[in-house]
This record gives structure tokens, C-alpha cells and sequence, in this order.
């Protein structure tokens, strides 16, 4: 748990130093999430920290907010994420440095055995934390997007692979299909060369490359056509158009670069 919020605390940090310097002009800037500025991207961080505060402190207050605050669906994120446009960046960085640090410091006292409630099946603190990282990478990739900067991968990509692996059957799920029973085996190159892994290893279904390109896919930040990954097998092919680590409705994903 130590190093998992650590991890977190580490992600909240780089994308900070993407936004910290940037005046009111930089955080209007569109990322490739349609409709979202910057602003947007770290508004809609802030605003899920304070759900996951709710989730950890108040379980039953968590579900009645759900039940109140989203009977629109999608478009109570969208409210979210406006919250912060037009908020001074300095005001929105406060907020979003403050909620992110609550985070790791709640969800590491939080009982390991007890599952909270979330938008999506509930989740032990551990799955939490590894969600909050998850998240702050895959926007801090459309931040990163928006303003041309180059983020160089770090090993904390495990946690959002390992994530990617846990989800093969909600993705599935999520677009009414049934989960497969076929295995599939994953063989990912993290940034520093290792080899990581999961899955039977004699599995005819398989899908290996780079753990950047593998943790891009899952978060849906770029389209399959773009990404260095061998797919083999009728189940691992099936899943990679619906693959998602985050909770709710299946995203629209990115159109291909090239």
C-alpha cells in the first residue's frame, strides 16, 4: 500500500508540473477529449477525488448522492468537469493539489478488507488507489497532448496494466456481451525492458507489446491502429475494441492518427 500511494502521489505530481505554470490562456486549450479544455481535464480530476472522499467517508451518503446527482447519466461528469472553466487556474490547482492529497492520505487508513461504493462495481481501498492512478494518467495524457509536451513512461504503468488485464470481463460486460471463458495471456515490455505478465502461459489468446501502448489502449486515449500491440486469437481480438479501465458506460474511444 505504501508504494501504491506513493505511486499515486508521484502521477499527481507530473501532471501538476504540466499545468502548475500555465495562466488562464493554458488551461483553455482543447485536449482531444471533444469538448474539454484543459481546465476541464483538471476540474474533472478534482471533482472525482471528492467522490472518492464521500465513497471512504460516508458509503451510504455516496450512494445517495449517486441516486440524486445522476439521473442524466454521463451528463453529471460533463457538470463536473465544467466546474472548474472559468475558475482562476490558481483557485482550480489549489483545489484539485488539496482533494489529490486527502485522497492518498484517506484511502491509505482505509480498511484493506472493506469495499467502498463507486460508479462502477465497489472496490476494496487498494483497487481504489490503483483507479485514482489510472485516472490521473490517462487525463494527464490529454493534458499532456494539448500542450505538446513528452511524457516519458515510468514503471508506474504496471498498476494501470495489472488494471487493464482485472477488466477484461467488465469490458465485455459493459457492452452486453457475455465474459469470455477463453484465457488470454498478456506479455508486456515495461519502460525499463522488464517482461511483465499475466495469464496462463500455454493460452492461445495473447496480447503483447509495449506496456505504454497496452495502458494507452485500456484508457482508451489512442486507437488500437496506433499502437505497437500483436493480438492473437479470436477472444483477444473481440476484446480490444471494448477495452476499459474505467468505471461506467463504455467510452467512444479515439479516432486513428494516421
Amino acid at each position: 500500500m505504501d508504494g501504491l500511494v506513493a505511486d499515486l502521489v508521484a502521477e499527481g505530481e507530473e501532471l501538476d508540473s504540466l499545468v502548475a505554470e500555465l495562466g488562464a490562456e493554458g488551461y483553455a486549450v482543447g485536449t482531444p477529449a471533444v469538448g474539454w479544455t484543459v481546465a476541464h481535464q483538471i476540474s474533472h480530476l478534482a471533482w472525482t477525488d471528492r467522490w472518492t472522499l464521500l465513497a471512504a467517508r460516508d458509503p451510504e451518503g455516496f450512494v445517495g448522492a449517486l441516486g440524486r446527482e445522476f439521473t442524466d447519466g454521463l451528463a453529471a461528469v460533463d457538470r463536473g468537469a465544467a466546474e472548474g472553466v472559468g475558475e482562476d487556474p490558481a483557485a482550480l490547482l489549489t483545489r484539485w493539489r488539496a482533494g489529490r492529497a486527502e485522497v492518498a492520505q484517506v484511502l491509505a487508513a482505509a480498511p484493506a478488507d472493506v469495499r467502498l461504493p463507486w460508479f462502477g462495481p465497489p472496490m476494496k481501498a487498494r483497487s481504489m488507489l490503483t483507479a485514482r492512478l489510472m485516472e490521473t494518467w490517462a487525463h494527464g495524457q490529454d493534458v499532456a497532448d494539448a500542450l505538446g509536451a513528452d511524457r516519458t513512461p515510468t514503471d508506474r504503468l504496471r498498476h494501470i496494466a495489472h488494471l487493464g488485464v482485472r477488466t477484461v470481463g467488465f469490458a465485455f460486460a459493459a457492452h452486453g456481451l457475455p465474459t469470455p471463458t477463453a484465457p488470454i495471456r498478456f506479455e508486456l515490455r515495461s519502460p525499463a525492458g522488464e517482461l511483465w505478465t499475466w495469464g496462463e502461459e500455454d493460452a492461445a489468446d495473447r496480447v503483447s507489446g509495449p506496456a505504454l501502448d497496452f495502458c494507452l489502449l485500456v484508457t482508451q486515449r489512442r486507437h488500437p491502429d496506433d499502437l505497437a500491440l500483436t493480438v492473437v486469437g479470436d477472444t483477444a481480438h473481440a476484446w480490444l475494441p471494448y477495452a476499459q479501465t474505467f468505471a461506467g458506460p463504455p467510452g467512444e474511444g479515439r479516432k486513428p492518427l494516421r
